[in-house]
């Protein structure tokens, strides 16, 4: 019998020695729903490492993509709206809104170069700001 036999003859050879491997005594750990929701709400927020979160929970980060996994197709199959967060941002004053949406009068496209002359703008600044673009082209 040659070597790459993977048949076994017991007339070939006599065995010397079996060796059973049990388990080790560490019994599987039961993740709650609540646990398991936890993990992927922390693993879904911007900028989190999977493998980070895995290993700080106890977990294969394999578990925490099945987990993910999951949520969402029970999201998918759910009759609801799945749950998207808000942020509330403070309303403007009125003084910053104005400064954000200051209408300009005049544009000028002189060149390649765009010029917004504001209804408040000095004149002797309008007139070094044209005379620049002139002297330019």
């Amino acid at each position: 019998m040659s070597r790459l036999d993977h048949t076994f003859d017991p007339k070939d050879e006599a065995i010397q020695r079996i060796e059973v491997i049990t388990g080790g005594g560490e019994r599987r750990r039961r993740w709650s729903d609540d646990e398991k929701a936890e993990a992927v709400e922390e693993s879904l927020r911007p900028g989190v490492v999977i493998s980070q979160v895995a290993r700080r929970r106890g977990l294969t980060p394999q578990q925490l993509f099945t987990w993910r996994r999951e949520a969402r197709q029970k999201a998918a199959a759910s009759d609801g709206v799945p749950f998207t967060p808000v942020i509330v941002e403070p309303r403007l004053t009125p003084e910053s809104k104005a400064v954000s949406v200051r209408p300009h009068v005049i544009e000028l496209d002189i060149d390649g170069a765009s010029v917004w002359i504001w209804r408040d703008a000095d004149v002797a600044m309008i007139t070094a700001v044209i005379d620049a673009l002139k002297a330019r082209s």
